[in-house]
């Protein structure tokens, strides 16, 4: 059973930093050709918006914009860890985020809806 834990999350004031982690269990990225794994968040009263993902064949890594510059995805392949490295945090990237995985390529709608998923981590910035 493939299970995806998120880490990480925490309190901290605008222009902290944060370093997110996504472990996976149960899946061997190796097995497959396409994987990609990302980050989506969501705050209150917000939409859900996806955030970046990589590609980890190639390790590939795409951004939205507001947080181009800022955060940075990296891999761990020894185990099997996904980090998002957050910098120079502001309020608006508040939320729950949730990582996902998906050995079908990095889509990011179809990353949301048909990937495995994990329960969360909750950042909050104060201003």
């Amino acid at each position: 059973q493939v299970k995806l834990v998120e880490s990480g999350g925490g309190s901290v004031q605008a222009g902290g930093s944060l370093r997110l982690s996504c472990a996976a269990s149960g899946y061997v990225y190796s097995d497959h050709n396409l994987n990609c794994v990302g980050w989506f968040r969501q705050a209150p009263g917000k939409e859900r918006e996806a955030v970046a993902s990589i590609f980890t064949r190639a390790n590939t890594t795409r951004y939205i914009d507001s947080v181009k510059g800022r955060f940075v995805l990296s891999r761990d392949s020894a185990e099997n860890t996904v980090y998002l490295q957050m910098t120079n945090l502001q309020p608006e990237d508040a939320g729950m985020y949730y990582c996902a995985l998906t050995p079908r390529g990095c889509n990011w709608q179809f990353l949301w809806d048909d990937g495995y998923r994990g329960p969360g981590t909750q950042v909050t910035v104060s201003s």
